[in-house]
């Protein structure tokens, strides 16, 4: 909650602040910010709270996750998009009756080669291998396995809105034997509208689902967005909720909430 209050704070008081003149900048950056392989080196550091887990269904979760993007110039056509998700777990009550457990989970890394001109339909793509790091300091954090498989992500962006999606497969290679496999399919459809004063209203979903279990892990998430200068350096703040369609026994159900701040290094 005081995280909550804080973030709206800033938000409201570097709203206040903002010239009038710099607002076409910080629309350009909104739009790239809803572009998973734009040009732009990004740190966003995203807090995830999910309620409702575990048997007795009164388990908690909460999350951050760094998720640094950093694309690199191969030539003159075609970049290097870098994606990192690190996430670090907390959990209350599970197992039922369990007490608090910490620590780090596993680490996703993809690579994106894309294209630095759209296509002469307007579409931007980006398409390359996805890895899975067992890094998780906990047993219920990760897999214990080493997973590999494609990414590729495509959208379409036509005035103030940003259409597109987001997929890959992982599949484990390697690992603990006693662990189970690794196969596992993760979707990402989402669409953006953007405004001339760089608010920015996104609808998408994170599902993942399980071949081995067939069993879907399906949030909607519901995000409003605002970049905005702080002590001069962008930032995007954001804030939203999700509501979880399906999940496995023993996971999230009703409602949960995300808060993030984005710090943006444009070139």
């Amino acid at each position: 909650m005081r995280a909550h209050i804080l973030a709206t704070g800033l938000l409201a008081a570097a709203v206040c602040s903002t010239p009038a003149a710099a607002q076409t900048d910080y629309q350009a950056l909104s739009q790239q910010l809803a572009n998973p392989v734009a040009d732009l080196i990004s740190i966003p550091i995203q807090f995830n709270y999910d309620q409702n887990l575990g048997a007795d269904e009164e388990g908690t979760r909460t999350v951050l996750n760094f998720q640094p993007v950093v694309p690199v110039s191969l030539n003159d056509d075609w970049n290097l998009i870098s994606r990192t998700v690190i996430p670090v777990v907390r959990t209350d009550g599970l197992p039922a009756g369990a007490g608090s457990k910490f620590g780090l989970g596993d680490v996703v890394q993809s690579f994106f080669f894309s294209p630095k001109l759209t296509t002469a339909g307007g579409l931007t793509w980006g398409v390359g291998p996805a890895l899975l790091l067992p890094t998780a300091t906990e047993t219920q954090f990760g897999t214990e396995k080493f997973g590999l498989g494609p990414t590729a992500v495509v959208l379409q962006q036509s005035g103030p809105w940003t259409v597109g999606g987001l997929a890959n497969h992982l599949v484990s290679v390697a690992g603990a034997s006693d662990r189970a496999d690794v196969n596992a399919t993760y979707l990402q459809p989402f669409v953006v509208y953007g405004t001339q004063n760089a608010w920015n209203f996104a609808l998408n979903s994170e599902s993942t689902y399980n071949w081995e279990t067939e069993e879907w892990l399906a949030p909607i998430n519901a995000l409003v967005f605002k970049v905005l200068p702080i002590n001069g350096r962008p930032v995007s703040l954001q804030a939203g909720i999700r509501y979880w369609m399906d999940s496995p026994p023993g996971g999230p159900e009703g409602l949960g909430f995300r808060l993030s701040a984005t710090l943006l290094f444009p070139r």
